[in-house]
């Protein structure tokens, strides 16, 4: 779990998680942005054990470049909405898979916050890192043309696998019985 750092490039995604026991949901993020060389930061910082340092970092979000935070959590998970009550940056929210309600504790941490701070929530588990992941991309795309057109390759990609998929409207294609 490093950061990106190619050609020494500024992060413009930060990575936060509420521990590292996040890190296996979280990957699938890290490997997005990595394939679509977005330069990212990881942090590992705990809304109830070091508030002092995730105060900090998200109060310095914007001056070092971050497009946005994507932040996971899973339980109380409420490192998502503390991060968005202390910076202007975008926070996205990732609800980790608990292993007591199976990430719906962490889902409702992160989807119900108050008017006036919001938090972008995606799905539970590794697919919401994943399209949090994409979500921070189409956010750089709009004003990235690299960005834009990584993304763009990436999407006509996923489109071409299910079209080079004999069965992919239910049906073998001729010849492929």
């Amino acid at each position: 779990m490093s950061d990106l750092s190619a050609d020494s490039a500024s992060p413009r995604v930060g990575v936060v998680m509420g521990s590292r026991s996040d890190s296996e949901t979280m990957q699938g993020a890290l490997d997005l942005l990595s394939q679509l060389e977005i330069p990212y930061e990881v942090r590992v910082l705990s809304a109830h054990r070091t508030p002092g340092l995730l105060s900090t970092y998200a109060a310095r979000a914007e001056r070092l470049g971050l497009a946005c935070i994507i932040a996971g959590a899973g339980g109380a998970a409420h490192l998502p909405g503390m991060l968005a009550a202390f910076t202007r940056v975008p926070v996205l929210g990732v609800p980790v898979q608990s292993r007591a309600l199976s990430g719906q504790d962490s889902l409702l941490s992160i989807v119900q916050m108050p008017a006036g701070v919001p938090v972008a929530t995606f799905a539970i588990g590794q697919a919401g890192a994943k399209n949090a992941a994409l979500f921070a991309a189409a956010l750089l795309a709009t004003t990235d043309a690299g960005v834009r057109t990584r993304l763009e390759a990436f999407r006509a990609a996923q489109t071409q696998a299910v079209l080079d998929d004999p069965y992919f409207d239910g049906h073998p294609q001729a010849g492929t019985e």
